[in-house]
C-alpha cells in the first residue's frame, strides 16, 4: 500500500532529494528513510555475524577478598544484507543484563514488552548495544602476590592458575606491576613465561597460557633505596588475558531472525571474554 500525496510526503521527498535529481548528489544514508542505512545496497550473498564481547572487571583487596566483579559487554553486528532486512535477535536469559544502552536502530517497544532487539541494521559494522552484568562471583584465573619487606629489601612471589574452568583456553596472560620509586633494582624470574623489567619501571610478565603439568609463579628481590630498612608501599598486580568462545556473562543468544531478504542469508555468531580492569592487590 502506497499512502496518497500530502504535505508532510512532499515536505520528506523534499529533505531526502526524492522529488528532483538532488538524490543523485546526496550520500546514500542521506537519501534513504532509514537515516542509518545506505539507500538499497546489494550483495551477492547475504550474511550476518554477531559477536559477545565482554571484558571483565575485578578488585581484589589484600586480604584476597573479591570486593568487585562485574562484566561491560557489547552486541557487535557486522551486517552485509541486501535491501530493507528486518531482524530480532533474543537471548535466553535477558533478565541478567543491567544498564543496557542501544543504538538507534533498535526499536524500544519490543524490548520493553518482550526483551526482544527488533531492528533494520546499518551496513557493515556497528555495536546494537551494550551492558553490564554485576555481582559475579568467581573469576577465571587467580593471582597470589606475597611479599615480605626487612634489610632493605623485598621478596617477592606470585603466583598464577586457573580458579573457575570457562571451558575454553585461557590465553594471552600477562601480569603487570609497577615498581615503586624506592626500588633501586629488581632481580625476577619465572618457572613459565618471561619476566622484563620495562623503561618505565613496569614489570611485565608474560605467561601466556597455564600449562597443565605446573602453575606458573614467579619470584625474586627488590633492592630499595640506601637507609630504607622496608617498603611501605606495596604495589597493586594488574593482569590481563583473553578467552574464545565464551561470554563470562553467561549470556546466551537464543535465535536470530531475520526478514525482507531474497534469499536465505549466512547468520554465524561468536564469543569473546577479556580482561578489563583486573586488579589484585599486595
Amino acid at each position: 500500500m502506497i499512502a496518497p500525496p500530502n504535505l508532510v510526503n512532499k515536505m520528506l521527498s523534499v529533505v531526502t532529494g526524492n522529488s528532483s535529481n538532488m538524490s543523485d548528489t546526496l550520500p546514500g544514508a542521506t537519501s534513504s528513510l532509514i537515516p542509518w542505512r545506505t539507500t538499497d545496497p546489494k550483495y551477492a550473498h547475504n550474511e550476518v555475524y554477531v559477536d559477545l564481547v565482554e571484558e571483565i572487571d575485578t578488585i581484589i583487596n589484600r586480604d584476597g577478598v573479591m570486593v568487585k566483579c562485574e562484566i561491560y559487554g557489547e552486541v557487535q553486528v557486522n551486517s552485509h544484507l541486501s535491501g530493507v532486512p528486518d531482524l530480532t535477535l533474543s537471548f535466553s536469559n535477558p533478565s541478567i543484563l543491567d544498564d543496557v544502552r542501544f543504538h538507534p536502530c533498535i526499536r524500544f517497544r519490543p524490548w520493553e514488552s518482550q526483551q526482544i532487539l527488533s531492528f533494520v541494521p546499518p551496513d557493515g559494522q556497528f555495536k546494537l548495544m551494550s551492558y553490564r552484568v554485576r555481582k559475579l562471583k568467581s573469576t577465571p584465573i587467580y593471582v597470589k602476590p606475597q611479599l615480605t619487606s626487612d634489610a632493605g629489601t623485598c621478596r617477592v612471589s606470585v603466583m598464577v592458575g586457573i580458579r573457575n574452568d570457562p571451558g575454553k583456553t585461557i590465553d594471552s596472560i600477562t601480569v603487570q606491576f609497577q615498581l615503586p620509586p624506592c626500588i633501586l633494582s629488581a632481580d625476577l624470574t619465572s618457572n613459565h613465561g618471561t619476566v622484563n623489567i620495562l623503561a618505565n619501571k613496569i614489570c611485565s610478565w608474560s605467561i601466556g597460557h597455564i600449562p597443565k603439568d605446573k602453575t606458573p609463579s614467579m619470584s625474586g628481590t627488590l633492592v630499595l633505596e640506601t637507609g630504607l630498612e622496608r617498603l611501605h608501599v606495596f604495589p597493586t598486580f594488574q593482569a590481563s588475558f583473553r578467552i574464545m568462545g565464551v561470554s563470562l556473562s553467561s549470556l546466551q543468544i537464543d535465535k536470530l531472525d531475520l526478514r525482507n531478504l531474497p534469499n536465505r542469508p549466512y547468520k554465524g555468531f561468536r564469543a569473546l571474554t577479556k580482561a578489563g580492569q583486573f586488579e589484585v592487590r599486595s
